[in-house]
C-alpha cells in the first residue's frame, strides 16, 4: 500500500522507483542503469515491488552534482568505491545533505484552487497560475484532471514559500495582478542566482579550500564543511539585507527627486531640506 506521493508508509521515507526518480529529478531509467552499474545500493524487495529509501535518494543528488561537475559515470564509480573501500560515505553525504537543504525556516502550506482564486479576487487568469508554477511558486498536486491535460488547473496546490505567495497577495490588494507579480519574481530570481553564485564562489575560493584539499575528504573534515555552510547561512543573509537596504533608500531617493522636479519651487524646497 502506498500514498498519493508513491511512499510506502513506515519509519523511514520509502519509495517506489518511479516516485523515487520524481523526487531526484531524474528517470526511471537512469535509476536502473545506475543500479546497473554499481553506483546505486538495490533496492529492497517487498513482495512483487522493489522498495528504496532516502539513502538511495541521497547517492541519485550525489552522482546528478558529480555529474554536473563534468565527472564521468565511470569516474563517479571509481569515487564511489574508493569512498566505501576506505571509510563510510556518511561525512560526504551528511555535507551533501547540509547544502542541499532549504535554507529558510519556512514551511510549505497547501492550498485549493478556490482558496487560491479568493486570495486573489476570484482569479481566472490560468497563464499567470501556469506561469507561478513554472517558477515554483506553486507545484500542483497530482489530480484526476492531469492525466487529461498537461495544461489543466490543478485543484490543489503545495506553496513552498507561504511568504512569497503572500507578498503576490498584498500586491494585489495595491492593485497588482497576479501576472505582474509573477514577471517581476521572475527578473529579480535571476538577480538572485547572480547573487548566490557570487556567494559560492566566495566560499569555494575563501573558505572551503582549508577542508578541500588534494587529500580525500575524510568525515571528520567533511563535517566541519558541513558546519561552515551553517555558520556562513546568516551571514550571506546579513550581507543581503543590509545591502537591499542602502539600495533601496538610494533608488528611492533618486525616484523621489526625480518626482518632485516638475513641482512648484517652495514644494521643492520643502522636500530637498528633508533629502
Amino acid at each position: 500500500m502506498t500514498d498519493a506521493m508513491g511512499r510506502v508508509p513506515g519509519p523511514r521515507r520509502e519509495y517506489l522507483i518511479d516516485h523515487l526518480a520524481q523526487a531526484a529529478g531524474t528517470t526511471v531509467r537512469n535509476v536502473r542503469a545506475y543500479q546497473d552499474r554499481g553506483l546505486l545500493p538495490r533496492a529492497d524487495r517487498r513482495g512483487r515491488a522493489n522498495v528504496y529509501d532516502d539513502t538511495h535518494l541521497d547517492r541519485l543528488r550525489l552522482i546528478a552534482g558529480l555529474l554536473d561537475r563534468g565527472h564521468t559515470l565511470a569516474g563517479i564509480k571509481e569515487l564511489l568505491d574508493a569512498w566505501e573501500d576506505g571509510r563510510s560515505l556518511g561525512g560526504l553525504l551528511g555535507l551533501v545533505a547540509e547544502v542541499t537543504a532549504p535554507w529558510t525556516d519556512e514551511r510549505p502550506e497547501y492550498l485549493e484552487r478556490a482558496d487560491l482564486a479568493a486570495r486573489f479576487g476570484g482569479l481566472r487568469d490560468s497563464e499567470a497560475i501556469a506561469a507561478a508554477v513554472r517558477l515554483g511558486v506553486l507545484e500542483p498536486e497530482p489530480g484526476p484532471e492531469q492525466a487529461h491535460s498537461a495544461d489543466a488547473l490543478a485543484e490543489r496546490y503545495r506553496v513552498p514559500s507561504p511568504a512569497l505567495l503572500d507578498v503576490a497577495a498584498r500586491l494585489y490588494e495595491l492593485g497588482v495582478p497576479l501576472a505582474a507579480s509573477i514577471a517581476h519574481l521572475r527578473e529579480v530570481r535571476a538577480d538572485m542566482e547572480h547573487l548566490a553564485r557570487r556567494f559560492v564562489h566566495f566560499a569555494a575560493v575563501e573558505v572551503f579550500p582549508r577542508y578541500v584539499g588534494s587529500a580525500p575528504l575524510d568525515d571528520v573534515d567533511a563535517a566541519r564543511a558541513a558546519e561552515a555552510v551553517r555558520a556562513m547561512r546568516p551571514l550571506a543573509q546579513a550581507v543581503v539585507d543590509a545591502e537591499l537596504a542602502r539600495a533601496m533608500r538610494h533608488e528611492a531617493t533618486l525616484l523621489l527627486e526625480a518626482s518632485v522636479a516638475s513641482l512648484p519651487e517652495p514644494v521643492r524646497e520643502a522636500v530637498a531640506e528633508e533629502l
